[in-house]
């Protein structure tokens, strides 16, 4: 029996090395090997890919991007990894876990309770994007694009839009461009307070709007591009200009 390459993340040491004497207590009847360790989650996106991890044991809690985050950037790789959330006395990230189906620990974790749910998070592969965004409390701070196994994470305060093509969504900073797989209707409501709709396929950050044109376009900070506004949203994006 091939072991299971368990990642472990969380920002606390003395957590890490508990995690690992509980591995090394239970190698008997679940053979395990460390794939890697990380302490935030920015560190946890960046190592993870790369090891071949089968599970995460995450940290929901950790300093720069918090557990439910790292996952949903986790879910868009090829071989994504099974995730165990590991939360200490935390209500209402439990009950969002036991809505949605995610498999969790609390802390303290116990032996048998480690094997039983790396078994089970084993069988059943990585948790679905849909429930994991649904259990999420916040929005994300990130947006993520998959460029070969590797996770490139966009700020979404550099966003300038958001516009749907097809299947894709084209996110678009003052620098850069580049093409997600997420619906346009679950940003706009996951972002409502950064984006406003200017057209029925078309977001644009509330703080980038700084002038319209006549033909209803709009004209951002840092864009050559000129983006259609749909009349029906003349009367928001007039607001949005009004307010920069």
């Amino acid at each position: 029996m091939n072991p299971l390459r368990v990642f472990i993340a969380d920002d606390e040491a003395p957590a890490r090395e508990r995690l690992r004497e509980l591995l090394t207590d239970i190698a008997a009847e679940l053979p395990t090997e460390v794939a890697g360790e990380a302490q935030n989650g920015l560190e946890t996106v960046e190592r993870l890919p790369a090891s071949g991890a089968h599970v995460l044991l995450l940290d929901i809690q950790m300093p720069g991007m918090g557990g439910l985050e790292v996952a949903r950037h986790l879910a868009g790789l090829p071989t994504a990894p099974a995730v165990v959330f590991v939360t200490a006395h935390d209500r209402h990230a439990v009950e969002a876990f036991e809505l949605n189906a995610l498999d969790y620990l609390m802390k303290p974790v116990r032996t048998e309770r480690l094997a039983a749910a790396l078994r089970k998070a084993a069988a059943a592969g990585p948790p679905p994007k849909e429930q994991l965004a649904h259990a999420a409390r916040q929005p994300r701070e990130y947006l993520s694009v998959v460029e070969r196994n590797r996770i490139v994470l966009v700020p979404v305060r550099e966003i300038v839009f958001l516009r749907a093509e097809l299947k894709y969504v084209t996110l678009r900073t003052r620098s850069a461009e580049h093409l997600i797989e997420e619906p346009l209707v679950g940003l706009e409501a996951e972002f409502a307070e950064q984006f406003v709709r200017v057209h029925r396929n078309c977001l644009v950050a509330r703080a980038a709007g700084s002038d319209e044109e006549p033909h209803w376009n709009v004209v951002l900070d840092g864009v050559a591009e000129r983006l259609p506004v749909s009349r029906r949203q003349w009367a928001v994006v007039r607001v949005l200009v009004k307010d920069a």
